[in-house]
């Protein structure tokens, strides 16, 4: 039977289950990556899974996300980093060599390849053929352990592209065309893959920034052929014998479809403070800005610095705008400086920041209050920024420039400008010098982990009693994502490895008190949170359930969840139900007690259906999970770390 590129991918990698949609499957894992602002509790977690050495082909840990040294704290976190690299056998990428995404798909990306990673856009990796999955980190930590990944087996969504992208529209527009037709949940349970004769004219970089904001819209991941394209980029990196034809078989169906046509698609732009709030940009030129930056995982190309350049060379950017360039790796910036682009950017007034993250994630670049921003990023999500009242918007590098040169959000076609012709250099500068390769086994297994006073351990966390009887502590709405739960920034971050000092960071952009309410009851009955649809939407970091648990979370109850966020719940044993009528979200209140009886029974049988009793309304609600047998013990466990002791499964 003819199959698409995603179920050629899963089904080379397929340990257990069917690819019918729905249905838990497990596949093995090739590769994996891991953050710095996740990867301190990822080697915490290897620690406590007594893990001798990476069972992964390969295993990558970037220092891109905390890397404002404004005190100590990030500091020993990259050092403890460093040394869990050598003590379980990772390649260690130290910080200034770039952003985790194409960093690694230009040194380790590999068409064809399994990966998961602990950041929820790791499926820009689907760029270049590979099946790369954004997961929460203890998912990752036992991948490099060498278990599967299970998953609830997609829907593949095939998007046809035709045409060819017009002047001064670019990959960003694409992107933001799904995100306007489909909503940022229009993805969940789906693998979006893209096909046609359309992808002929984008460059691997150019699909990179379609898959990486594929996360946006709640997709598990984002999938492309290997074919010419790919080709091309592995040459440029000096690694075409890495290459691998990878591509759907004439007569490939999909479980869902959708086409653009990309010669019709004009610039876009994402208002504050969603994703999926895009229009056409001249439905807001002339809105002033006080703030333009191109950079980030979702824009990390040449291409899109070197276009930016081309724009403003000669010129000069509008007073009262700051214009940042926050290149995305290393050898992206040395290519742009030989080709004299980074000349051109500066002499326009641009600052030129370190390659990271920076801005993207809340580190540094937060903007003034009551001040627009401009962002070539992937999220812009209220707070994000660092800047409580923010107001950012997401667009594409030529918006990006050419509203920085008026002083207003401008179309770029609006500039009066010729769309300039780029040369980019057939070979890219590469450093293999910069990345830190594994130390051998017999080096790694007497390594000692380095561990400053900001490093703690990890909680115990106990069993998930047989009644919860608890108060709703916090009622939230839709689409509330782990920023809001777990705020990034700079006053935040380097507390990721620290969780008794993170957790007083937990819901304070939703409730300031929350985590001086919920710590009064994490020794006793704990609480429960009340959501509405696609809750914890976003990145994927599992502070964001592991904080709320430090403080006594024991369930939330919401209309949907997004699916990173609720397989970290249940990781972490924190039990994840969803209302049967999403209308009984409106009948709870904050402060009402809600109580669960009989769970450990009705947890081990196949039905899926309990009963919460509103002890404050005298009101019952059915509700739902949609968890596997094995998530259902790892809740009752207390956790997934919890049940691998308990059952002596922790690999040595």
């Amino acid at each position: 039977m003819p199959r698409n590129v995603a179920q050629k991918l899963i089904a080379d990698h397929l340990v257990s289950g069917t690819m019918t949609p729905g249905e838990e499957i497990a596949i093995t894992i090739d590769q994996t990556l891991t953050q710095d602002a996740t990867g301190t509790l990822v080697m915490q977690e290897l620690e406590a899974l007594d893990l001798d050495r990476t069972r992964a082909e390969v295993s990558v840990q970037y220092v891109d996300h905390n890397l404002l040294q404004a005190d100590e704290r990030n500091a020993e976190d990259h050092a403890f980093l460093r040394s869990a690299c050598r003590r379980y056998g990772l390649w260690y990428s130290k910080p200034g060599n770039g952003v985790s995404h194409p960093t690694h798909m230009q040194r380790f990306g590999v068409p064809g390849a399994s990966m998961v990673g602990s950041d929820s856009h790791t499926p820009a990796a689907g760029s270049l053929g590979m099946l790369a999955i954004g997961v929460g980190g203890l998912d990752v930590a036992t991948a490099i352990a060498g278990e599967p990944l299970y998953v609830r087996m997609p829907e593949i969504w095939g998007v046809r592209l035709t045409g060819e992208l017009p002047p001064w529209v670019s990959a960003k527009d694409v992107i933001l065309e799904m995100l306007r037709r489909h909503t940022v949940s229009g993805a969940v349970n789906r693998i979006i893959e893209y096909h046609g004769p359309g992808l002929a004219t984008l460059s691997a970089m150019d699909r990179h920034v379609i898959a990486n904001m594929g996360a946006e819209l709640g997709a598990t991941t984002t999938v492309f052929p290997s074919d010419e394209a790919v080709r091309r980029f592995l040459r440029t990196e000096g690694r075409e014998q890495d290459f691998v034809e990878i591509t759907a078989d004439d007569g490939a169906e999909y479980d869902v479809t959708d086409e653009i046509d990309l010669s019709t698609l004009v610039p876009l732009i994402a208002k504050p403070s969603a994703p999926d709030n895009v229009v056409e940009v001249r439905e807001v030129a002339g809105t002033p800005l006080g703030q333009a930056i191109i950079g980030s995982s979702a824009n990390p190309g040449l291409r899109d610095f070197a276009i930016a350049a081309a724009m403003v060379r000669g010129r000069q950017t509008a007073g009262g705008v700051s214009f940042d360039i926050n290149p995305t790796s290393r050898e992206i910036f040395a290519d742009l400086t030989k080709m004299g682009a980074t000349f051109d950017l500066v002499s326009a007034g641009a600052r030129i920041h370190q390659a990271g993250c920076m801005g993207c994630i809340g580190m540094g670049q937060a903007p003034a209050v009551g001040h627009n921003s401009l962002r070539t990023f992937p999220r812009n999500f209220p707070g994000r920024s660092g800047t409580r009242e923010d107001s950012v918007w997401l667009c594409s590098p030529e918006t990006a420039a050419a509203s920085a040169l008026e002083g207003v959000i401008t179309d770029p076609r609006d500039l009066g400008i010729e769309y300039p012709t780029l040369e980019l250099p057939d070979r890219a500068t590469v450093n293999p010098d910069t990345l830190e390769e594994p130390p051998p086994p017999e080096t790694s297994r007497h390594a000692d982990l380095t561990k400053g006073p900001n490093i703690s351990a990890l909680p115990d966390f106990p069993p998930l009693p047989d009644r919860v009887e608890a108060p709703v502590l916090l009622k939230v709405g839709d689409d509330v994502s782990t920023d809001e739960i777990s705020p990034a920034g700079a006053a935040a971050l380097p507390y990721r490895s620290n969780i008794p000092a993170l957790a007083e960071f937990t819901f304070t952009r939703i409730d300031p008190d929350y985590p001086t309410r919920a710590q009064e009851t994490a020794g006793g009955a704990g609480h429960v949170i009340v959501g509405g649809r696609n809750y914890g939407q976003g990145s994927s970091r599992e502070h964001a359930a592991i904080t709320p648990r430090h403080l006594g979370l024991r369930m939330v109850i919401a209309v949907s969840f997004a699916r990173i966020h609720w397989q970290n719940l249940a990781n972490f044993g924190i039990l994840p139900l969803e209302f049967t009528d999403p209308e009984d979200h409106d009948r709870i209140d904050a402060d009402d007690t809600l109580v669960v009886e009989d769970l450990r029974r009705l947890l081990g049988e196949p039905d899926s259906r309990l009963s919460v009793f509103n002890a404050a309304k005298d009101q019952r609600y059915e509700v739902r999970h949609t968890l596997s047998q094995r998530q259902r013990e790892a809740v009752l466990a207390g956790g997934r770390i919890p049940l691998l002791a308990q059952s002596s499964a922790g690999v040595s």
